[in-house]
Protein backbone atom coordinates (compact mmCIF):
# COMPACT_ATOMS: atom_id res chain seq x y z
CA UNK A 1 0.00 0.00 0.00
CA UNK A 2 1.48 3.41 -1.06
CA UNK A 3 2.07 6.32 1.25
CA UNK A 4 -0.40 8.48 -0.65
CA UNK A 5 -3.18 6.10 0.37
CA UNK A 6 -2.30 6.03 4.08
CA UNK A 7 -4.56 7.90 6.47
CA UNK A 8 -3.47 8.47 10.03
CA UNK A 9 -3.69 10.99 12.79
CA UNK A 10 -0.24 12.51 13.50
CA UNK A 11 0.93 15.92 14.54
CA UNK A 12 2.76 18.18 12.05
CA UNK A 13 6.01 17.88 14.02
CA UNK A 14 5.99 14.17 13.32
CA UNK A 15 5.83 14.59 9.56
CA UNK A 16 8.94 13.34 7.76
CA UNK A 17 10.62 15.89 5.57
CA UNK A 18 10.11 15.76 1.79
CA UNK A 19 7.23 13.28 2.10
CA UNK A 20 3.74 13.71 0.69
CA UNK A 21 1.47 12.64 3.54
CA UNK A 22 -2.30 13.06 3.54
CA UNK A 23 -3.73 13.90 6.97
CA UNK A 24 -7.45 13.21 7.63
CA UNK A 25 -9.07 14.81 10.69
CA UNK A 26 -10.56 12.49 13.35
CA UNK A 27 -14.30 11.89 12.91
CA UNK A 28 -16.15 10.22 15.82
CA UNK A 29 -18.27 7.14 15.21
CA UNK A 30 -21.59 8.46 13.87
CA UNK A 31 -23.46 5.52 15.45
CA UNK A 32 -22.66 6.79 18.98
CA UNK A 33 -24.60 9.68 20.57
CA UNK A 34 -23.14 12.39 22.76
CA UNK A 35 -24.00 12.01 26.45
CA UNK A 36 -26.06 15.21 26.35
CA UNK A 37 -28.40 13.76 23.72
CA UNK A 38 -28.74 10.51 25.68
CA UNK A 39 -29.68 12.43 28.82
CA UNK A 40 -32.18 14.55 26.90
CA UNK A 41 -33.87 11.51 25.45
CA UNK A 42 -34.05 9.86 28.87
CA UNK A 43 -35.57 12.98 30.39
CA UNK A 44 -38.19 13.12 27.64
CA UNK A 45 -38.99 9.43 28.10
CA UNK A 46 -39.33 9.74 31.86
CA UNK A 47 -41.40 12.91 31.51
CA UNK A 48 -43.71 11.21 29.04
CA UNK A 49 -44.20 8.28 31.39
CA UNK A 50 -44.95 10.61 34.31
CA UNK A 51 -47.40 12.60 32.19
CA UNK A 52 -49.20 9.43 31.13
CA UNK A 53 -49.40 8.26 34.73
CA UNK A 54 -50.78 11.63 35.82
CA UNK A 55 -53.37 11.56 33.05
CA UNK A 56 -54.33 8.01 34.00
CA UNK A 57 -54.64 9.00 37.69
CA UNK A 58 -56.71 12.08 36.81
CA UNK A 59 -59.03 9.96 34.67
CA UNK A 60 -59.36 7.40 37.47
CA UNK A 61 -60.11 10.06 40.08
CA UNK A 62 -62.59 11.83 37.80
CA UNK A 63 -64.30 8.51 37.15
CA UNK A 64 -64.43 7.96 40.91
CA UNK A 65 -65.85 11.47 41.49
CA UNK A 66 -68.46 10.81 38.81
CA UNK A 67 -69.40 7.47 40.37
CA UNK A 68 -69.60 9.07 43.81
CA UNK A 69 -72.02 11.76 42.63
CA UNK A 70 -73.93 9.37 40.35
CA UNK A 71 -74.34 6.25 42.53
CA UNK A 72 -75.97 3.17 41.11
CA UNK A 73 -79.41 2.84 42.64
CA UNK A 74 -81.11 -0.53 42.91
CA UNK A 75 -84.68 -0.65 41.57
CA UNK A 76 -87.58 -0.96 43.99
CA UNK A 77 -88.40 -4.56 44.77
CA UNK A 78 -91.75 -4.19 46.50
CA UNK A 79 -94.15 -1.74 48.15
CA UNK A 80 -95.69 -1.33 51.63
CA UNK A 81 -98.76 -3.43 50.82
CA UNK A 82 -96.86 -6.31 49.24
CA UNK A 83 -94.06 -6.27 51.81
CA UNK A 84 -95.88 -5.72 55.12
CA UNK A 85 -99.60 -5.40 54.22
CA UNK A 86 -99.78 -1.63 54.76
CA UNK A 87 -102.23 0.41 52.64
CA UNK A 88 -100.45 3.31 51.01
CA UNK A 89 -100.73 6.01 48.38
CA UNK A 90 -98.21 6.93 45.68
CA UNK A 91 -97.27 10.57 46.20
CA UNK A 92 -95.29 13.24 44.40
CA UNK A 93 -94.04 16.58 45.70
CA UNK A 94 -91.45 19.28 45.05
CA UNK A 95 -88.33 20.29 46.92
CA UNK A 96 -88.48 23.52 48.88
CA UNK A 97 -86.96 25.48 45.99
CA UNK A 98 -89.07 23.67 43.39
CA UNK A 99 -86.05 22.43 41.44
CA UNK A 100 -86.53 18.72 42.21
CA UNK A 101 -89.53 16.45 42.02
CA UNK A 102 -89.72 13.55 44.47
CA UNK A 103 -91.76 10.35 44.42
CA UNK A 104 -92.72 8.32 47.44
CA UNK A 105 -95.27 6.40 49.47
CA UNK A 106 -97.58 7.78 52.14
CA UNK A 107 -98.87 5.32 54.73
CA UNK A 108 -101.75 6.91 56.68
CA UNK A 109 -102.59 6.11 60.28
CA UNK A 110 -105.37 8.65 60.91
CA UNK A 111 -102.96 10.57 63.10
CA UNK A 112 -101.54 14.07 63.37
CA UNK A 113 -98.04 12.64 63.82
CA UNK A 114 -95.90 11.79 60.80
CA UNK A 115 -92.47 10.18 60.55
CA UNK A 116 -90.44 10.87 57.39
CA UNK A 117 -87.72 8.39 56.50
CA UNK A 118 -84.52 9.91 55.08
CA UNK A 119 -82.66 7.18 53.20
CA UNK A 120 -78.88 6.93 52.89
CA UNK A 121 -76.34 7.20 50.10
CA UNK A 122 -77.11 5.02 47.07
CA UNK A 123 -80.32 3.93 48.79
CA UNK A 124 -83.96 4.44 47.94
CA UNK A 125 -87.26 4.78 49.73
CA UNK A 126 -87.41 1.12 50.80
CA UNK A 127 -83.75 0.77 51.95
CA UNK A 128 -83.95 -2.98 52.30
CA UNK A 129 -80.85 -3.55 54.42
CA UNK A 130 -82.32 -1.56 57.34
CA UNK A 131 -85.17 -2.62 56.52
CA UNK A 132 -87.58 0.31 56.32
CA UNK A 133 -90.69 -1.78 55.65
CA UNK A 134 -90.45 -3.35 59.10
CA UNK A 135 -89.97 0.02 60.80
CA UNK A 136 -92.85 1.49 58.81
CA UNK A 137 -95.13 -1.24 60.14
CA UNK A 138 -93.99 -0.61 63.72
CA UNK A 139 -94.75 3.09 63.32
CA UNK A 140 -98.13 2.45 61.69
CA UNK A 141 -99.23 0.13 64.48
CA UNK A 142 -98.27 2.87 66.96
CA UNK A 143 -100.37 5.51 65.18
CA UNK A 144 -97.73 7.36 63.19
CA UNK A 145 -98.24 8.28 59.55
CA UNK A 146 -95.20 7.38 57.47
CA UNK A 147 -93.74 9.14 54.45
CA UNK A 148 -91.11 7.22 52.47
CA UNK A 149 -89.55 8.97 49.46
CA UNK A 150 -86.62 8.99 47.06
CA UNK A 151 -84.21 11.91 46.98
CA UNK A 152 -84.05 13.70 43.66
CA UNK A 153 -80.80 12.09 42.46
CA UNK A 154 -82.40 8.65 42.68
CA UNK A 155 -84.77 9.39 39.80
CA UNK A 156 -82.54 11.03 37.17
CA UNK A 157 -85.10 10.59 34.42
CA UNK A 158 -87.42 12.89 36.33
CA UNK A 159 -84.57 15.10 37.60
CA UNK A 160 -81.93 14.96 34.84
CA UNK A 161 -79.74 17.67 36.40
CA UNK A 162 -79.67 16.19 39.90
CA UNK A 163 -76.65 14.42 41.30
CA UNK A 164 -75.83 13.36 44.86
CA UNK A 165 -74.54 16.37 46.82
CA UNK A 166 -73.89 14.85 50.28
CA UNK A 167 -76.91 16.58 51.78
CA UNK A 168 -76.51 20.10 50.38
CA UNK A 169 -79.39 19.96 47.88
CA UNK A 170 -80.99 16.96 49.57
CA UNK A 171 -81.69 19.11 52.66
CA UNK A 172 -83.99 21.28 50.55
CA UNK A 173 -85.73 18.16 49.28
CA UNK A 174 -86.23 16.92 52.82
CA UNK A 175 -87.73 20.28 53.74
CA UNK A 176 -90.05 19.82 50.77
CA UNK A 177 -91.12 16.48 52.25
CA UNK A 178 -91.82 18.18 55.59
CA UNK A 179 -93.94 20.81 53.87
CA UNK A 180 -95.83 18.07 52.04
CA UNK A 181 -96.48 16.14 55.28
CA UNK A 182 -97.90 19.33 56.79
CA UNK A 183 -100.16 19.72 53.77
CA UNK A 184 -101.46 16.20 54.41
CA UNK A 185 -102.49 17.24 57.92
CA UNK A 186 -99.48 16.49 60.11
CA UNK A 187 -99.14 18.70 63.17
CA UNK A 188 -95.96 17.02 64.38
CA UNK A 189 -93.24 15.82 62.01
CA UNK A 190 -90.27 13.66 62.96
CA UNK A 191 -87.32 12.75 60.75
CA UNK A 192 -85.77 9.28 60.88
CA UNK A 193 -82.51 9.39 58.97
CA UNK A 194 -79.94 6.75 58.08
CA UNK A 195 -76.25 7.28 57.23
CA UNK A 196 -75.97 10.17 54.77
CA UNK A 197 -79.73 10.57 55.13
CA UNK A 198 -79.08 11.37 58.79
CA UNK A 199 -76.37 13.82 57.75
CA UNK A 200 -78.88 15.40 55.38
CA UNK A 201 -81.41 15.70 58.23
CA UNK A 202 -78.83 17.49 60.38
CA UNK A 203 -78.24 20.00 57.59
CA UNK A 204 -81.98 20.52 57.16
CA UNK A 205 -82.38 20.99 60.92
CA UNK A 206 -80.01 23.96 60.94
CA UNK A 207 -83.26 25.79 60.18
CA UNK A 208 -85.74 23.32 61.72
CA UNK A 209 -88.93 24.67 60.19
CA UNK A 210 -91.59 22.09 60.95
CA UNK A 211 -89.26 19.47 62.52
CA UNK A 212 -90.24 18.33 66.03
CA UNK A 213 -87.49 15.77 66.57
CA UNK A 214 -85.09 13.42 64.79
CA UNK A 215 -83.80 9.87 65.03
CA UNK A 216 -80.34 9.70 63.46
CA UNK A 217 -79.00 6.21 62.78
CA UNK A 218 -75.33 5.83 61.77
CA UNK A 219 -74.98 9.50 60.86
CA UNK A 220 -72.59 10.21 58.02
CA UNK A 221 -71.55 13.82 57.50
CA UNK A 222 -68.84 14.36 54.90
CA UNK A 223 -66.01 16.30 56.58
CA UNK A 224 -62.22 16.18 57.04
CA UNK A 225 -62.59 14.29 60.32
CA UNK A 226 -63.91 11.24 58.48
CA UNK A 227 -61.45 11.18 55.59
CA UNK A 228 -59.78 8.11 57.06
CA UNK A 229 -63.06 6.23 56.76
CA UNK A 230 -64.45 5.21 53.39
CA UNK A 231 -67.67 6.56 52.01
CA UNK A 232 -70.23 3.70 51.89
CA UNK A 233 -69.28 1.09 49.31
CA UNK A 234 -66.05 2.89 48.40
CA UNK A 235 -62.50 2.68 49.70
CA UNK A 236 -60.76 5.52 47.88
CA UNK A 237 -61.83 8.03 50.51
CA UNK A 238 -59.66 6.26 53.08
CA UNK A 239 -56.77 8.28 51.70
CA UNK A 240 -56.64 11.94 52.65
CA UNK A 241 -54.54 12.87 49.63
CA UNK A 242 -56.79 11.11 47.15
CA UNK A 243 -59.84 12.51 48.90
CA UNK A 244 -58.70 16.07 48.32
CA UNK A 245 -57.86 15.29 44.71
CA UNK A 246 -61.34 13.87 44.22
CA UNK A 247 -62.81 16.84 46.07
CA UNK A 248 -61.29 19.22 43.53
CA UNK A 249 -62.93 17.25 40.69
CA UNK A 250 -66.42 16.95 42.20
CA UNK A 251 -67.72 20.26 40.75
CA UNK A 252 -66.86 18.98 37.27
CA UNK A 253 -69.37 16.16 37.80
CA UNK A 254 -72.12 18.46 39.03
CA UNK A 255 -71.40 17.73 42.69
CA UNK A 256 -70.31 20.03 45.49
CA UNK A 257 -66.96 20.46 47.20
CA UNK A 258 -66.33 19.65 50.82
CA UNK A 259 -66.24 23.37 51.58
CA UNK A 260 -69.91 23.65 50.50
CA UNK A 261 -71.07 21.21 53.18
CA UNK A 262 -71.94 23.00 56.47
CA UNK A 263 -70.25 20.35 58.60
CA UNK A 264 -68.63 22.92 60.91
CA UNK A 265 -71.99 24.51 61.63
CA UNK A 266 -73.60 21.12 62.23
CA UNK A 267 -70.81 20.05 64.60
CA UNK A 268 -71.09 23.22 66.67
CA UNK A 269 -74.89 23.64 66.76
CA UNK A 270 -76.99 23.10 69.84
CA UNK A 271 -80.19 22.15 68.04
CA UNK A 272 -83.45 23.48 69.44
CA UNK A 273 -85.17 20.13 68.84
CA UNK A 274 -84.44 16.79 70.54
CA UNK A 275 -82.12 14.33 68.79
CA UNK A 276 -81.87 10.59 69.30
CA UNK A 277 -78.50 9.54 67.92
CA UNK A 278 -77.76 5.85 67.31
CA UNK A 279 -74.29 4.78 66.20
CA UNK A 280 -72.47 1.46 66.37
CA UNK A 281 -69.14 1.54 68.17
CA UNK A 282 -67.66 -0.76 65.51
CA UNK A 283 -69.09 1.05 62.48
CA UNK A 284 -66.38 0.72 59.82
CA UNK A 285 -67.92 3.13 57.33
CA UNK A 286 -68.71 6.11 59.54
CA UNK A 287 -66.87 6.60 62.87
CA UNK A 288 -69.09 6.82 65.94
CA UNK A 289 -67.26 10.05 66.86
CA UNK A 290 -69.51 11.81 64.31
CA UNK A 291 -72.42 11.19 66.68
CA UNK A 292 -70.56 11.85 69.93
CA UNK A 293 -69.13 15.13 68.66
CA UNK A 294 -72.58 16.42 67.74
CA UNK A 295 -74.26 15.07 70.84
CA UNK A 296 -71.76 16.85 73.10
CA UNK A 297 -73.19 20.15 71.87
CA UNK A 298 -76.79 19.30 72.73
CA UNK A 299 -78.59 20.71 75.77
CA UNK A 300 -82.15 19.69 74.96
CA UNK A 301 -83.31 17.54 77.92
CA UNK A 302 -84.94 14.94 75.64
CA UNK A 303 -81.89 14.34 73.42
CA UNK A 304 -80.39 10.86 73.69
CA UNK A 305 -77.30 8.96 72.53
CA UNK A 306 -77.14 5.18 72.11
CA UNK A 307 -73.88 3.49 71.11
CA UNK A 308 -74.59 -0.23 70.52
CA UNK A 309 -71.55 -2.47 70.31
CA UNK A 310 -72.69 -4.33 67.19
CA UNK A 311 -70.66 -4.23 64.01
CA UNK A 312 -71.77 -2.88 60.67
CA UNK A 313 -73.23 0.30 59.27
CA UNK A 314 -76.98 0.89 59.75
CA UNK A 315 -77.18 -2.57 61.30
CA UNK A 316 -78.36 -1.82 64.86
CA UNK A 317 -81.95 -2.81 64.07
CA UNK A 318 -80.94 -6.10 62.46
CA UNK A 319 -78.71 -7.15 65.36
CA UNK A 320 -80.72 -5.69 68.25
CA UNK A 321 -84.21 -5.28 66.81
CA UNK A 322 -86.15 -5.59 70.07
CA UNK A 323 -84.06 -3.03 71.91
CA UNK A 324 -83.93 -0.81 68.82
CA UNK A 325 -87.74 -0.65 68.55
CA UNK A 326 -88.16 -0.18 72.30
CA UNK A 327 -85.72 2.75 72.44
CA UNK A 328 -86.93 4.54 69.31
CA UNK A 329 -90.63 4.22 70.17
CA UNK A 330 -90.02 5.40 73.72
CA UNK A 331 -88.20 8.43 72.34
CA UNK A 332 -90.95 9.26 69.81
CA UNK A 333 -93.75 8.76 72.31
CA UNK A 334 -91.92 10.93 74.84
CA UNK A 335 -91.25 13.88 72.55
CA UNK A 336 -94.72 13.67 70.97
CA UNK A 337 -96.37 14.51 74.30
CA UNK A 338 -93.73 16.96 75.50
CA UNK A 339 -94.87 20.59 75.72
Amino acid sequence: MGCDSMRMNISPSQLPLNKNVYIEPFIPNQNSLPIRKIITRCVWAIGSIILLLMLALTYYLYDYAWTFTHPTIAPLTSNPMAAVQLPYSDVEFLSMDGDSRMNGWYIPANSKKTVIFSHGYAGNQEELWVPLYDLAKVLHVNDYNVLMFDYGYVNREQNPNRVMTAGVREAGELNGAIRYAKQLGAEHVYIWGFSMGAGTALQAALEPIGIDGMILDSSFLLQPAVLDHPVPAHSLFSSTILMHMVDSLLPLTGGVKLSNIPYQQVNSTDFTIPLFMIHGLKDSQAPYTIATRIFEQQTHPLSELWLPVGRGHEMAYRFQSEEYVERTLHYLNTISVAP
